[in-house]
């Protein structure tokens, strides 16, 4: 099964239609499928429903898809650093689904392995449990949440071989994984394709049974908020 693609645009022909839903990795800036993103808006996809961690800032990460209107709704757990977001949001123009942080990585985990949903302590007493099952676990009220299953996976990842096995960098670890298991079609950007058999199995934070398609690129890696110490 080929794998390896030329470019992003190539990597998503055929799997981009109008309303789908798409789990998109990354922690802020750090880890962001930047290229499938730019891509995205190339095509020209609209109604677009983003599980994702946030919504990048207003001119980088999915914030580009928000300047050309092209996202329905977000599923998210920090919506900050966006102008654009608030502005939308706030005019109705676009639907937010609050999720704790953890409780998303859950559900895309869990729609990855299969698991239709599962209760948590998380939100219990809040607006998250609202119009949520509730249910009593040895005394301690617990609220349903669904899993997450994405028509489209994109993610970012350090290095790849050509079957599709992934290592991560740091922060970059934290939501890309979940997001690769929750879509029915994972793609994922890297930054080195290395030749099959020379990564350490142990090393291998995704096997490649998650990617479907792949592909190499140069990336930005934007910083979100540059600190600098005084002298």
């Amino acid at each position: 099964m080929k794998k390896v693609y030329a470019n992003a645009g190539e990597a998503l022909e055929g799997l981009l239609f109008d309303g789908m839903s798409i789990a998109a990795g990354g922690f802020g800036l750090c880890g962001i499928p930047e290229l499938l993103l730019e891509a995205i808006r190339e095509a020209g996809t609209k109604d677009l429903t983003f599980a994702s961690n946030n919504a990048g800032v207003d001119d980088f990460g999915i914030g580009i898809l928000l300047q050309t209107r092209q996202v329905k709704k977000m599923i998210s757990s920090y919506v900050g650093e966006n102008a654009e977001f608030m502005r939308q949001y706030l005019s109705g123009e676009l639907e937010l689904e609050f999720n704790p942080q953890g409780t998303l990585a859950e559900r895309m985990r869990a729609g990855g392995s299969g698991i239709p949903g599962f209760y948590t302590k998380t939100g219990v007493g809040t607006q998250i449990a609202e119009g949520k099952e509730h249910k009593e676990f040895d005394g301690e009220t617990y609220i349903l949440e669904r899993g997450i299953v994405a028509d489209l996976s994109i993610i970012k990842a350090w290095k790849a071989d050509d079957t599709g096995n992934l290592i991560f960098r740091k922060t970059a670890r934290n939501f890309n994984p979940p997001a690769a298991m929750c879509g029915k079609v994972c793609v994922a950007e890297v930054e080195e394709i290395v030749p099959r058999g020379s990564i350490d199995p142990d090393l291998i934070h995704l096997p490649g049974i998650y990617v479907h398609r792949l592909i190499q690129g140069t990336h930005e890696k934007r910083i979100e908020k540059r600190t600098v110490q005084a002298a």
